[in-house]
């Protein structure tokens, strides 16, 4: 038999004002989470565009180099290829990691204090 659950609440939580949003946004708090964010996504979003942009060009201007056989029938382009998706898992997981860290608990705070409960 399962327990009976008190029914939901029906008071509704008060919405921060403008003025509220514009102090925090305004905040050291709220800038460092934004620098937090912008020094690991902004280098390894450009990171990650060379990285595609390179082996983009190399397969239109390097055929010889990219045709290079490695083991087998695998060449280097396949090679590039398979990397690809290695890094882009990669870097997926290592910015869950960094934000599960760095960043959820900061903006963790951010919302709390915005939502009354600090």
């Amino acid at each position: 038999m399962a327990a009976e659950a008190p029914p939901p609440s029906t008071e509704k939580a008060a919405l921060p004002t403008p003025e509220e949003f514009t102090e925090v946004q305004e905040s050291a708090e709220f800038g460092e989470l934004r620098r937090s964010h912008r020094s690991f996504a902004f280098p390894l979003t450009i990171g990650f565009i060379v990285w595609y942009l390179l082996y983009v060009l190399l397969s239109n201007y390097a055929g010889g180099f990219m045709g290079t056989k490695v083991a087998g029938h695998i060449n280097v382009a396949f090679v590039f290829g398979v990397l690809q998706f290695v890094s882009t898992f990669l870097i997926a997981w290592w910015y869950s990691k960094h934000a599960a860290a760095k960043l959820d608990p900061k903006a963790e705070a951010i919302k709390t204090r915005m939502e009354g409960g600090a």
